[in-house]
């Protein structure tokens, strides 16, 4: 972890008021934060409600805001409080960024919308990011990951050939809508720099999640009249799966014709392309199961040791299944830095993910962990000249 003043990424300068809690929000700013902006978390007296699921040393600091929330400040305002108001109307003045997750009527009642931000602050880069468009049917409509999941046929699509619908076994939609939310603000601070001026920026879940799903789940029904079903057959079939092998499991995706060769070749098969339904990219796609039956009967015959020595001598796309403790370990991942281990002040050793993005000339950098709730409240007030008024814990 490096100073907390020396911010080194592209984003350096920039300030952001972060409204968000959760997930999308709160990794949309850690990765903005991470790229170098100052990002000054404002939390209700509650805080964050991410702080208290379990795992935690210690209430209030759970390990999922410990990895959705480093190089933030945290602040505690209650926007209902006419003081409190008032300190968060200064700090608006202040920000490039002003982004929340709260849904647009509350944002209204409390006189945090984009007209009547933009009417005192027109540089200002206004960001909702919340479950549906609020031009459609669905505005307001409450969102969390599952019901997003469900609602952008990403569920359906994860159930597969059984028909029961199943749910990603991670965050996908929230983490998925917060790469949205935070290229959208970079590419809105680009605008500004060309413009000078500032807008708003509405990122909903559903329609997020569900561009990112249909890119390739469209498939016939991407013409009209459709050619043919949704789906894209080589990932919907249920022989899309890490195969088995002699002592464990390996994903291996022969892709290109001439890695295709070369898989048939290694398994003393080369005549197999000579095959009609093999022959090319068009006529494989029609017999992914087919191939993939191929490609199980022979992993089995070897240990995962040795497909990954001969895969990776012929170039041919494979990965061992790792769990965390192969990630942990991973000696690709420490060469290049990836884990991130530091001492928390108050949480002590900690583990979190690196910043993956490498730049040349600006690059991100960690200075602060996942701050306490209300930790930066007086450092943040006084640097706009407001009193702080330490509150009493009920």
């Amino acid at each position: 972890m490096t100073d907390a003043s020396k911010a080194t990424g592209p984003l350096a300068g920039v300030r952001i008021l972060d409204m968000t809690a959760v997930g999308m929000g709160p990794w949309a700013t850690q990765i903005l934060g991470d790229m170098g902006a100052d990002v000054i978390k404002v939390e209700s007296p509650d805080g964050d409600i991410f702080r208290h699921v379990t795992p935690q040393r210690h209430a209030g600091m759970s390990h999922a805001f410990l990895n959705l929330n480093r190089n933030k400040r945290s602040i505690v305002l209650d926007a209902r409080e006419p003081e409190d108001r008032a300190s968060l109307l200064a700090l608006v003045a202040l920000a490039d960024v002003f982004i929340s997750n709260l849904r647009p009527a509350s944002l209204k009642r409390l006189g945090l919308d984009f007209a009547t931000l933009a009417a005192e602050h027109p540089r200002l880069i206004y960001c909702g990011c919340y479950g549906y468009s609020e031009s459609g049917p669905y505005a307001g409509r409450a969102a969390v990951d599952d019901t997003i999941q469900a609602a952008s046929g990403m569920a359906h699509f994860q159930g597969g050939e059984s028909g029961t619908p199943a749910y990603v076994r991670s965050v996908a939609a929230d983490k998925i809508a917060a790469l949205w939310v935070s290229q959208a603000i970079g590419f809105a601070l680009y605008a500004r720099e060309k413009s000078g001026r500032g807008q708003a920026i509405e990122v909903p879940m559903f329609e997020s999640v569900t561009a990112f799903m249909m890119v390739e789940h469209l498939a016939g029904r991407a013409f009209d009249p459709a050619v043919g079903p949704a789906g894209y057959a080589r990932v919907a079939t249920s022989a899309r799966k890490p195969f088995r092998t002699r002592d464990g499991h390996l994903a291996l995706v022969p892709y290109t014709d001439a890695q295709w060769r070369r898989f048939f070749a290694l398994i003393g098969t080369p005549e197999v392309l000579a095959d009609p339904r093999f022959a090319d990219v068009t006529a494989r796609s029609q017999h992914i199961p087919e191939l993939y039956a191929m490609i199980e009967a022979t992993l089995v015959t070897r240990s995962t040791a040795e497909w990954v020595a001969v895969f990776a001598a012929a170039d041919i796309p494979f990965a061992p299944v790792n769990d965390v403790d192969a990630l942990l370990a991973d000696p690709h991942l420490q060469a290049t830095g990836f884990w991130q281990r530091d001492t928390h002040p108050t949480e002590g050793g900690i583990v979190t993910p690196g910043i993956p993005l490498h730049f040349s000339a600006t690059p991100g950098n960690v200075r602060r962990l996942a701050p306490n709730l209300g930790e930066h409240t007086a450092e943040v007030l006084a640097e706009i000249g407001r009193p702080h008024a330490p509150r009493e814990k009920s």
